[in-house]
């Protein structure tokens, strides 16, 4: 599995999870977070493995146009970057607010 894809539907599952229904937060969080195989969770619902596929992708989608229109991740990260870049140029004191800062993001 792509660690990359797999860190992407985690953020998004902390921003917009609650969107889901529970039966898509709940296979997407054995899929993305315990690494279940489709065949585990297709056994642990007693549906089939292109039904589990299925509902992963759709789930994704899903997440993806929540993004797409409130774009909270792409905001969040661009918020740290700039950060980032204000570390550089500040002192020991404004590096204090700037941790606060980043904790809230946490």
């Amino acid at each position: 599995m792509d660690l990359a894809k797999v860190m992407r539907v985690n953020q998004l599952l902390g921003f917009y999870g609650g969107l889901l229904t529970d039966k898509q937060q709940a296979m997407l969080g054995l899929y993305y977070e315990e690494d279940f195989s489709l065949a585990e969770i297709a056994d642990h619902y007693d549906i089939s493995r292109q039904a589990v596929r299925d509902n992963l992708k759709r789930a994704e989608q899903t997440l993806e146009h929540y993004e797409d229109q409130l774009h909270l991740l792409a905001r969040r990260e661009a918020r740290l970057a700039l950060l980032d870049q204000l570390a550089n140029h500040t002192n020991e004191a404004g590096q204090a607010f700037l941790a606060e800062i980043r904790a809230m993001d946490q």
